[in-house]
């Protein structure tokens, strides 16, 4: 019995690993160069953004621990988030636990009691609505806090996003160290992708690259052929398929499939910057620079949601977002030298990074659309926005149901 596993992102890697480890010979096929899928890593090994993990996230920090890559995953701002806001030059620690409020030093601003309970009024049922409207009485707590929050979680605009998929992520922060920051030391790839391969490669899991699934062939109400364009795969009456692919392309290989139809971009950009550690994680508030992850080997800056910044190009965003970098570093001291000429810079765009998360029912497709197919990837777990511990969570239930089956 073979389980062929279409696609090499985080789901695909997650549901080829559990196959493997129980015995079952799997063929991880990928249409790109390299693993990692939508959280790729870089040729250089960095992220393709600043990646990070909470403590909440305990099936993404489990399958860490699982391929012995929990160790090169550290806290970078025990002390509290640092968070710059260009509006009127403050910096300060803020907490990411609303129990270490207490110490006014850590507390984001505007927190009142009116704030923290409207903020924590979404993680109880009720009607889905805009996030900025069920924050609109405490404008300073949304913008410095929750905004910040929603844009992290969901990828979508807090006048658009729903308050629903924020509560399934606030329900999980509650916990004793759900809330502890975690980014890749050295970067995804030597982080993440790299070892995951080589514990799949130890399990006797194979991986082809290069190769795109044109077709899946059905009969009788199961996947019966693989169509890779140049080579099909015709499968036997016990071989099982994992389709780990994002929304659009499930929909174009099984067309009855519901899925997602609008999706928001992230624009991630790269310094090349050397220094000497260590590895810092900033916030910003009211600049194009919403996270800055530094690391001794470079410096990466995302732009979630960022629907205008999609539209521009290295010309236009690298200068602007090396300026706020360069006021970040000042505020909070960030070790090593930064030249005021803007360094060289990469820039990549996810136009359809996740799903925009919007207000209204949330899909549940199917784990099993096939007898002998299981779908996996982040947008296919309905009880987490679109998330790494999402696609972690989604590989492992199609690897269960395949098992089951």
């Amino acid at each position: 019995m073979t389980i062929h596993v279409i696609g090499a992102g985080l789901a695909g890697l997650a549901a080829a690993l559990d196959l493997a480890e129980a015995g079952r010979p799997v063929h991880l096929h990928e249409s790109s160069p390299q693993a990692g899928g939508r959280a790729r890593a870089l040729p250089d090994g960095t992220d393709n953004g600043t990646h990070a993990l909470v403590g909440a996230n305990t099936a993404a920090l489990a399958f860490l621990a699982r391929i012995g890559a929990r160790d090169g995953w550290v806290e970078p701002e025990p002390e509290g988030l640092p968070v710059l806001d260009l509006a009127d030059g403050s910096a300060r620690r803020v907490a990411l636990s609303p129990l270490a409020w207490g110490n006014k030093a850590l507390r984001p601003a505007g927190a009142s009691w009116g704030a923290v309970l409207a903020m924590a009024g979404m993680a109880l049922p009720g009607r889905d609505r805009p996030i900025a409207e069920v924050m609109a009485r405490h404008p300073a707590f949304h913008r410095g806090f929750v905004d910040p929050l929603v844009i992290a979680t969901l990828n979508t605009p807090s006048h658009q996003a729903s308050s629903a998929r924020l509560g399934q992520v606030l329900r999980r922060l509650g916990g004793p160290g759900a809330t502890r920051l975690y980014v890749a030391e050295h970067g995804l790839g030597p982080d993440l992708v790299q070892p995951a391969l080589a514990a799949l490669q130890r399990a006797g899991g194979t991986v082809r690259y290069g190769a795109r699934l044109r077709r899946v062939v059905q009969a009788a109400g199961r996947a019966s052929a693989l169509d890779f364009g140049e080579d099909a795969v015709t499968l036997a009456p016990g071989d099982q398929v994992v389709l780990a692919t994002p929304p659009w392309e499930s929909q174009r290989l099984l067309t009855h499939l519901a899925v997602p139809t609008q999706h928001a971009p992230i624009v991630n950009l790269h310094f090349d910057r050397t220094g000497p550690g260590p590895v810092r994680f900033i916030g910003m508030l009211g600049a194009l620079c919403q996270w800055v992850l530094v690391r001794p080997s470079g410096v990466a800056v995302t732009v979630s949601a960022g629907d205008a910044e999609a539209g521009l190009g290295e010309a236009e965003l690298a200068p602007r977002a090396w300026s706020e970098i360069l006021r970040a570093a000042a505020a909070f001291r960030i070790a090593g030298e930064w030249p005021l000429m803007t360094p060289a810079c990469r820039v990549v765009k996810e136009r359809r990074a996740t799903p925009r998360h919007v207000p209204g029912e949330v899909l549940r497709p199917a784990r099993k659309p096939l007898a002998n197919l299981a779908l996996a990837g982040d947008w296919s777990w309905p009880a987490l926005p679109a998330t790494i511990d999402a696609a972690v969570r989604s590989g492992q239930a199609a690897a269960r149901a395949l098992l089951r089956g």
